[in-house]
């Protein structure tokens, strides 16, 4: 009951941290000044906002493998094929999470020309496929009930490198739009 009240917490406060993230988004990356502080600022701030929302995901997560253990679902008769079958939900549910991604990062995105898309979407992803490995560890390590300190390590590790990778891309961006 207390991991149930905790994941409804942290929702809520991931609403409130997302809204407050994508306003001053474009203040944030809006300065053309390479400085080193200014980097690692905008660094901090996207694995921050990473962390919190893979560890939402770990938390629903062990949520939902703790209900299952527990015998919370008496009557369905494949409560547990999820956890059965971990790998392929850890798939189909990262891409997911990347789709919506994309689909919430282009709506930010107004500006861009249908004609650039394509070039944006090749170069971002590798920062995708980074976030993705990170997002499809999470799940798979949670379902499979194998997470650890170690590997909950190595995950951020993995999002304080797509962050690192991001705020690049960005200011590469912002280097090639403006000239």
């Amino acid at each position: 009951m207390l991991l149930g009240l905790a994941f409804l917490v942290f929702l809520a406060l991931s609403y409130v941290v997302n809204v407050i993230f994508f306003s001053i988004l474009g203040d944030v990356f809006g300065s053309r000044i390479l400085a080193f502080d200014i980097f690692f600022m905008q660094v901090g701030m996207l694995f921050i906002h990473n962390v919190l929302v893979v560890s939402l995901i770990l938390l629903g997560m062990t949520f939902y493998v703790n209900l299952v253990i527990l015998d919370f679902f008496k009557r369905e008769k494949y409560a547990d094929i999820v956890l059965e079958h971990s790998r392929t939900f850890a798939l189909v549910f990262t891409i997911m999470i990347l789709f919506l991604s994309i689909l919430r990062g282009s709506s930010l995105l107004g500006g861009i020309s249908i004609e650039d898309l394509p070039l944006i979407l090749l170069i971002s992803a590798p920062i995708g496929i980074v976030e993705g490995y990170g997002i499809y560890l999470t799940i798979e390590k949670t379902l499979s009930r194998t997470m650890s300190t170690k590997y909950l390590v190595y995950i951020y590790g993995i999002f304080l490198i797509a962050a690192i990778m991001e705020v690049g891309f960005i200011h590469f961006l912002i280097w090639v739009t403006t000239g």
